[in-house]
């Protein structure tokens, strides 16, 4: 009867988001750094006791590493691709919407779980202070191994297993906090032209702020929120970075002015890397470049259980949208006027962050409401 019990908390665990058991008696948090990943860090001026940056990006389901060199500044070490998340484009609202959560987030020491039920995991730190500040619910949000997600980023066990040790030793040799930048995909011009009317598009612009300063500096912006909004280095905009915005936002225009069409993204639950579903098909060896963690005679056993293969196969629709605001964006007064419904008038009803079904993606959309 106890061991029915047992088996039965173990399964609610895993009906939680990606909530997990520990599970004793492996010693696959100590695995070594791979010697390839060693070579490759000699190469570009780091070792594996500097400090480590991460940032994902859900839209092309990649993670990348950054590691830190002797003058100070960032430098690209290797991407990853990531096996599973779920949910769509957005941030995470509310505990079981299945949502990846999208923002700047703190991974530290007490988050590393060397004897996660998922191989390997850490805990990203959902709900962060600007999470906390608009009313969003929910917990146990990690990056993990096994190729299943319900609100988590999914890598194969390999990956997460050199990952996994590239963050150990940055912590013991004195790394407080990693930065995890979390984005819906990268913040191109034409990623922010062909997204410029979807419903979170304000927050995307928000998140952007802090990627530029990451890009021009090469440093890992100081985060804070400040009325309800993410702010970098004290609300400081570098001249570096206004000159980037100023430029992407002429790229944006004159990708507008050329036809370019504005979309939403609807998936049926999440996404995976490409490199996968080849894997899953068998249409084309893979573990190539940037992503040879993976074996292709034999990744495709070690994926192990895919969460809902259902929803990946025919990958995200692209569902036109109508609407067309300004860009940049309006003023939040401005907006927020603009949201303000007649007299008499009954609000519109937004749609449900992570819903997917077609006829809710087919409305018009309206800016999110936080929840409360």
């Amino acid at each position: 009867m106890l061991k029915k019990l047992s088996l039965c908390a173990v399964l609610a665990l895993a009906l939680s988001a990606c909530q997990e058991a520990k599970l004793g008696g492996s010693n696959r948090h100590l695995a070594p750094i791979p010697s390839t990943t060693v070579a490759l860090m000699a190469s570009k001026g780091v070792s594996a006791s500097d400090p480590i940056v991460m940032r994902s990006y859900k839209k092309e389901a990649e993670i990348e590493l950054w590691k830190k060199a002797a003058d100070g500044k960032y430098v690209h070490l290797k991407t990853y691709p990531i096996c599973r998340w779920s949910g769509q484009l957005g941030p995470k609202i509310r505990e079981g919407d299945r949502q990846a959560p999208e923002g700047f987030y703190d991974v530290t020491p007490g988050a590393m779980n060397p004897n996660s039920s998922l191989y390997l995991s850490f805990n990203l730190g959902y709900p962060n202070e600007y999470d906390r500040e608009h009313g969003r619910t929910g917990a146990h949000i990690m990056v993990h191994g096994q190729c299943s997600s319900r609100g988590c980023y999914a890598m194969t066990d390999e990956a997460m297993s050199e990952v996994y040790a590239l963050t150990r030793e940055a912590f013991a040799s004195g790394q407080r906090s990693i930065q995890f930048q979390s984005y819906p995909f990268r913040m191109t011009a034409e990623n922010l032209a062909k997204h410029r009317r979807d419903p979170h598009i304000a927050f995307w612009r928000n998140l952007k702020e802090g990627s530029d300063e990451f890009d021009v500096s090469g440093e890992a912006p100081r985060v804070s929120v400040v009325a309800g909004r993410y702010a970098f280095n004290g609300g400081q905009v570098s001249a570096a970075a206004a000159s980037k915005r100023a430029k992407d936002d002429r790229e944006v225009a004159e990708l507008v002015a050329k036809g370019t069409p504005a979309i939403r993204l609807a998936y049926e639950d999440g996404g995976q890397h490409p490199v996968f579903r080849e894997l899953l098909d068998g249409s084309s060896a893979a573990g190539e470049g940037a992503f040879a963690l993976l074996d292709a005679r034999g990744a495709r056993n070690k994926l192990g259980e895919v969460s809902r293969p259902d929803a990946l196969a025919g990958g995200p629709r692209e569902i036109a949208l109508n609407a067309e605001p300004s860009y940049p964006a309006k003023s939040t007064a401005a907006r927020s006027a603009q949201a303000t419904p007649a007299a008499g008038v009954p609000p519109r009803r937004l749609p449900t962050p992570g819903q997917t079904t077609l006829a809710e993606t087919r409305q018009k959309d309206a800016p999110p409401r936080a929840l409360r």
